[in-house]
C-alpha cells in the first residue's frame, strides 16, 4: 500500500490529466480577456503570459506545504488552490505597475460580494480587489498579486493575477529558480538575506536608470524623431545580439561576432510593415515582446535552414541575389546566422520571409532618389535600360564576391552613393535625352569598380589604367573628363576636394 501522501499526489495528477483541456482553455480565455482590454493602455503595458500549474510543480507544492493533510480529494484541493492558473501582466517600469493596477480596478468595477468584482464586459471573470495592494511578501518585498476566478457552467477555476515590471520579472526568476527551488539555500542565513536585498536594490536602480533613459528618449522624440529612432534601433540591435549570443553559446558552445548582422536585421524590421507601428515606442515594444518570447525558446544553431517551397523571382536582380544567398546560407556561417536569427524573429514561413528580405534589399537601391534625376535627363526607355544595368552590376558584383557586408547598412549606403555618382556622370554626359554608348559604358565601368571595392574586392591597377585611357580617348569634354577622373581617384584612395 502506498503512503497517503503519494496516493493523494497520484489522484491530483490523474485529475489534472483528465481536466487539462478545460484548464488550458480557461487559461487562454483569461489571457485573451486581459490582452484585449489592456493592449491599448499607455501605462507601459508590454505583454501578458498565462500558464496552468504543471503536475511536477503541484507535487512539489503539495509536499512543501503538506496539503495532503488538509484536503480529502484532488478536486477539493484544486478548488482551494488560488494559483492553479497564473496570469502575469508585464510592464516596463516599477512605477507602471501601480498605473496598470489602477486600470484593472477601473475595468473590474461591479461589486459581486465578499471583495470580488467583475467587469461589465465579462461577468465570468472576477477579481478580489478589496485587499491592500501591493502585498508584502515574506521576504519583505512588494508584489501586485490578486486572487481571481473564472466561472463557467457552475465550475470555478481559480487564478492568480500578477503585475510585474521587467526587473521584477527578472527578480521573480531569480527568487523562484535559484532560491525557492534550491533546498541548499538556507533562507535564515544572514549572508543570503543581505545578498538578496542587495540584488533587489540593484534591480530597482536599474529600473530607475531605464526609466531615465525612456524619459530621455521621449524628450528626443519631441525634438527630433530621427534621433529617437536611431537610439531605439541601437538598443534593439544590442538586445538582439545579447539574446542570440546566449542562445548560440547554449546550442553550439561558442560565439562569433555578428553585431552588424543584428544591426541589419533591426533596420529591416523597423523599415518594413511587419513590426512598424505609428510611433517608435510601439515598434520597440512589439520587437521586445517577440525577443522576450524567443528568450524562452531553444534555438538550434546546428540545424540546416530549409525552405518550404522553391524560391522564384521574375526580375534578374532578385534572382541573382537570392540564388547566391541560397548557395551560401548553409555553408557560410555568417549568412547562416543572419537568416537563422531573422527566421526566428519573423513569424511567417522561411520562404516568405526570405522573399520579403530580398525585395527589401532591392528596394533599398530602387528607392535611390538619383533615379528621378536620371529620368529627367534621358527618355523613359533609356532610363529603364540604364537603371536595369545599374541593378545588374550590383547583383553580379555581389554574386562574384558573396560577402555578407552587402546587406550591412554602411555598405548599402556606400553603394547607393556610387549609384548617385554614376547617375551624375551619366546626366552630365547626356545630350537631347540621350548619351553616347561608349561614354555610358565608361561611366558604368567606373560604377562597377566602385561597387566591387565597396564589397571588399581589390581592383587591379591594370583595370584602372585601362579605364583612364578610355576616359581620355572617348570623352571630349574637359569638364566631364575631369569629373570622371575624380571618381577613378576614389578607387585609388584619393578623396575629391
Amino acid at each position: 500500500m502506498e503512503l497517503h501522501i503519494f496516493e493523494f499526489i497520484k489522484r491530483v495528477s490523474e485529475y489534472m490529466d483528465e481536466n487539462s483541456a478545460g484548464f488550458e482553455e480557461a487559461s487562454n480565455y483569461i489571457k485573451k480577456f486581459f490582452d484585449d482590454n489592456l493592449r491599448d493602455l499607455d501605462e507601459g503595458y508590454l505583454n501578458i503570459n498565462s500558464r496552468v500549474k504543471s503536475i511536477p510543480s503541484l507535487k512539489e507544492k503539495i509536499l512543501r506545504n503538506s496539503y495532503y493533510k488538509f484536503y480529502d480529494g484532488a478536486e477539493e484541493f484544486l478548488d482551494n488552490l488560488h494559483d492553479l492558473i497564473g496570469v502575469r501582466i508585464e510592464c516596463r517600469f516599477i512605477e507602471d505597475e501601480k498605473a496598470i493596477y489602477s486600470s484593472v480596478k477601473r475595468l473590474f468595477n461591479i461589486h459581486k460580494g465578499k471583495g470580488y468584482y467583475c467587469s461589465e464586459l465579462d461577468e465570468n471573470l472576477v477579481l478580489e480587489l478589496d485587499s491592500s495592494q501591493p502585498q508584502v511578501q515574506k521576504n519583505g518585498f512588494e508584489i501586485y498579486r490578486i486572487d481571481g476566478a473564472y466561472i463557467k457552467d457552475g465550475q470555478k477555476i481559480n487564478f492568480e493575477l500578477q503585475i510585474k515590471s521587467l526587473v521584477n520579472v527578472f527578480w521573480g526568476e531569480i527568487e523562484h529558480k535559484i532560491i525557492y527551488k534550491n533546498n541548499n539555500y538556507t533562507m535564515g542565513d544572514d549572508y543570503i538575506k543581505q545578498m538578496l536585498v542587495s540584488i533587489k536594490k540593484n534591480l530597482a536602480m536599474i529600473d530607475n536608470q531605464l526609466l531615465i533613459i525612456d524619459n530621455q528618449y521621449n524628450r528626443f522624440n519631441a525634438i527630433d524623431p530621427h534621433i529617437r529612432r536611431s537610439q531605439l534601433e541601437k538598443l534593439l540591435a544590442k538586445i538582439t545580439y545579447e539574446i542570440f549570443a546566449t542562445k548560440m553559446k547554449e546550442s553550439i558552445g561558442f560565439n562569433v561576432d555578428f553585431k552588424k548582422s543584428c544591426d541589419s536585421i533591426v533596420d529591416y524590421m523597423v523599415r518594413t510593415t511587419s513590426f512598424l507601428g505609428n510611433d517608435p515606442s510601439e515598434m520597440m515594444i512589439r520587437i521586445l515582446t517577440r525577443l522576450n518570447e524567443i528568450g524562452k525558446l531553444d534555438v538550434d544553431f546546428s540545424k540546416e535552414i530549409v525552405f518550404e517551397r522553391e524560391i522564384v523571382f521574375e526580375d534578374e536582380f532578385s534572382s541573382i541575389i537570392s540564388e547566391k544567398i541560397k548557395s551560401l546560407i548553409n555553408t557560410d556561417f555568417q549568412w547562416y546566422l543572419f537568416f537563422r536569427i531573422l527566421f526566428e524573429i519573423e513569424r511567417g514561413n522561411n520562404a516568405e520571409d526570405f522573399e520579403g528580405f530580398i525585395i527589401f534589399v532591392q528596394n533599398r537601391f530602387l528607392g535611390n532618389e538619383a533615379f528621378s534625376k536620371l529620368y529627367y535627363n534621358v527618355d523613359k526607355n533609356l532610363g529603364n535600360e540604364i537603371k536595369n544595368k545599374i541593378l545588374l552590376i550590383i547583383a553580379e558584383d555581389f554574386n562574384s564576391i558573396g560577402n555578407i557586408s552587402f546587406i550591412h547598412e554602411d555598405i548599402i549606403e556606400e553603394i547607393n552613393s556610387h549609384v548617385s555618382n554614376a547617375i551624375d556622370l551619366i546626366c552630365n554626359g547626356s545630350t537631347n535625352n540621350s548619351i553616347d554608348d561608349k561614354e555610358l559604358d565608361i561611366y558604368l565601368s567606373i560604377f562597377n569598380y566602385n561597387v566591387q571595392s565597396a564589397l571588399g574586392a581589390k581592383i587591379e591597377v591594370s583595370c584602372i589604367v585601362d579605364i583612364v585611357k578610355k576616359i581620355k580617348n572617348t570623352i571630349p569634354n574637359n569638364l566631364r573628363r575631369n569629373y570622371s577622373l575624380e571618381y577613378i581617384n576614389e578607387l585609388l584612395g584619393i578623396k575629391k576636394n
